[in-house]
């Protein structure tokens, strides 16, 4: 236990300056973890949301939201 203990505030410690990206994967990955589902519906739900996210960069909508951003 005090092995995984060490381990996780390791983890943490190099997260602290870590881009933001890479703490949002992490985050992504222990959450997709703790949910212990089959690797085969895991990778299909992240296609949907990679697909999701692309087309609101097409279409010039607010990323974080499935609201479009309103035509010009």
């Amino acid at each position: 236990m005090t092995s995984e203990l060490n381990t996780k505030q390791h983890i943490s410690a190099g997260l602290a300056s870590a881009p933001v990206h890479v703490k949002l994967a992490v985050d992504l990955i222990m959450l997709l973890e703790q949910q212990q589902l089959a690797d085969r519906d895991v990778l299909a739900a992240l296609e949907i949301v990679r697909a999701d996210y692309r087309k609101k960069c097409r279409v010039g909508g607010n990323s974080t939201s499935h609201i479009p951003a309103p035509a010009s």
